[in-house]
């Protein structure tokens, strides 16, 4: 157990405070304004945690609060009060572990190009972000899938792909293939170390949740950027993966967050090896 005095952890919970709020804060004002986000809104909306949880502090397994008032989920020890996280917490931990160690064991692939976004809108008269243009059209977002090997190896992804173009990608994944199929290469994948930050909730240090959701924010923007949608109204750039110097700068990207996530992957499995050990 390490002891916290009372300042430095209410110095953290400042600091974590003011450092989701950036965040948090924009997202609700635009939920009170009634005005949806075609990037951002992802973030909260498919990642199910509230602004709410997010802006409550937690300091991990293991850490005592000097000076704490009783607090829910925690039990008073000598010295303060100390987490403690429930079952169920633990049981989720050992299915995180198992898929982040599964993932970092494996290369890259850098080939996918982003047409996850593409083959979700392909041959369809509805997409999901209709108050934005396909940046190409309909017909040209259609020639551009035709044109380029789809292969979506992440099936949370691949599950929004229209009816036509599932036949389409190199692979058919489902969810019991998670295990085998995940890779770090994968935006999808390095986005979801948000989701399982969230999902160890509250045995997660609040830190090492935001500094998954900050890197989640810049996956999903650059997700988007390469995306059919013509996002430049609000500020975001094409990726333009249908030429090649786009294709390149897709997967010159893959790698920067491949690399920055394998730090925050491995804080997690360590994480869980903690939770299970307990």
């Amino acid at each position: 157990m390490r002891v916290l005095p009372e300042p430095e952890w209410r110095a953290r919970a400042a600091a974590h405070g003011a450092r989701i709020r950036l965040i948090t804060g924009p997202h609700r004002d635009r939920a009170r304004r009634g005005e949806a986000h075609p990037v951002l809104d992802f973030l909260f909306t498919y990642y199910s945690h509230r602004p709410a949880r997010l802006e409550r502090w937690h300091p991990g397994p293991g850490i005592v609060l000097a000076g704490a008032p009783d607090v829910p989920g925690y039990h008073r020890v000598e010295g303060g009060m100390v987490l403690d996280p429930p079952e169920r917490v633990r049981r989720t931990a050992a299915f995180v572990r198992e898929l982040l160690v599964a993932t970092a064991s494996r290369p890259p692939q850098l080939s996918c190009f982003g047409m996850h976004e593409w083959a979700m809108v392909y041959r369809s008269a509805e997409v999901r972000h209709a108050a934005w243009p396909l940046r190409l059209g309909a017909a040209g977002t259609d020639a551009v899938v035709e044109a380029l090997p789809v292969r979506c190896t992440h099936h949370d992804a691949f599950r929004f792909f229209t009816p036509e173009a599932r036949p389409r990608n190199a692979l058919q994944p489902i969810r019991a293939d998670q295990l085998a199929l995940e890779q770090p290469g994968c935006l999808h994948a390095t986005m979801d170390l948000y989701k399982w930050a969230y999902k160890l909730d509250p045995a997660t240090p609040s830190e090492l949740v935001v500094d998954c959701l900050e890197l989640a924010v810049e996956v999903r923007e650059w997700d988007m950027r390469a995306s059919p949608y013509d996002l430049t109204a609000l500020g975001y750039e094409p990726v333009r993966i249908e030429t090649p110097a786009g294709r390149a700068e897709y997967a010159a990207a893959q790698t920067r967050f491949a690399e920055r996530a394998a730090p925050l992957r491995q804080r997690l499995i360590d994480l869980c090896d903690t939770l299970l050990d307990a």
